[in-house]
């Protein structure tokens, strides 16, 4: 039975298996995920998609595979401690401006409209919010947002492919699902490397850290076709 289409992308289905891992798999590694390495190996087994369903197989062999406080440790130092590789991606296209808290606001309200509610405290933006929203609502609305943010998922991965960080790999599982990047979407990315996100502090500093941008570089990755771009 195949288990890739030929063309690399992947079923609407499987993209939201994929969204639902990564998104658990990029929350902070508490006792409670590290210990249930059966469930995720199994999860990840689920994949369809050969090259995702392998990566995602080399990611859980390295979080699982090294000691828990070194797991952690290295969580902390690439997404809280590092602006380059945020994980609140509204901060990549506005930076600390009042276009930032539209798009928040923006995003609050399609989740309300399908019915998801976000913890106290948590962002629409934050990315694991934005993949558990996508598996959940599915192809269209509930993807959109992921397409929206796409240069920030660019410079995210681009980013932790830079640092060496495993985490590249979850970020590659993502870009590997959606949409090619068009060369209009490659030199906004390259022009948001070079100059970083737009200034205009209105007192939005509770709003998570944004990206250190300096040194970004667009990561290869497998493209989807036009067909499933378009779901």
């Amino acid at each position: 039975m195949a288990k890739e289409r030929p063309n690399g992308s992947a079923c609407p289905a499987d993209r939201a298996r994929i969204f639902q891992l990564v998104s658990l798999l990029l929350t902070y590694p508490d006792a409670e995920l590290l210990d249930a390495g059966l469930q995720l190996r199994a999860a990840a087994a689920e994949i369809e998609h050969d090259l995702v369903r392998a990566g995602i197989g080399e990611f859980l062999d390295w979080q699982l595979g090294t000691a828990p406080i070194e797991v952690q440790r290295h969580y902390v130092q690439t997404f809280d401690l590092r602006r380059r590789s945020g994980l609140y991606l509204t901060y990549y296209l506005h930076g600390d401006t009042r276009r930032r808290g539209l798009a928040l606001l923006m995003l609050k309200q399609r989740y309300r409209a399908h019915g998801l509610r976000l913890a106290d405290g948590e962002l629409p933006d934050l990315l694991p919010v934005v993949l558990e929203f996508a598996a959940t609502a599915g192809p269209g609305d509930g993807e959109a947002p992921l397409r929206q943010h796409r240069q920030g998922i660019e410079l995210l991965r681009a980013a932790l492919t830079g640092s060496g960080s495993p985490y590249r790999l979850l970020l590659d599982a993502v870009a590997a699902v959606l949409p090619a990047l068009t060369e209009a979407d490659r030199d906004a990315v390259a022009a948001l490397a070079i100059d970083g996100p737009p200034v205009e502090t209105v007192g939005l500093d509770s709003l998570g850290y944004g990206p250190d941008l300096d040194g970004a570089t667009l990561a290869p990755y497998p493209a989807c076709s036009a067909s499933e771009a378009t779901r």
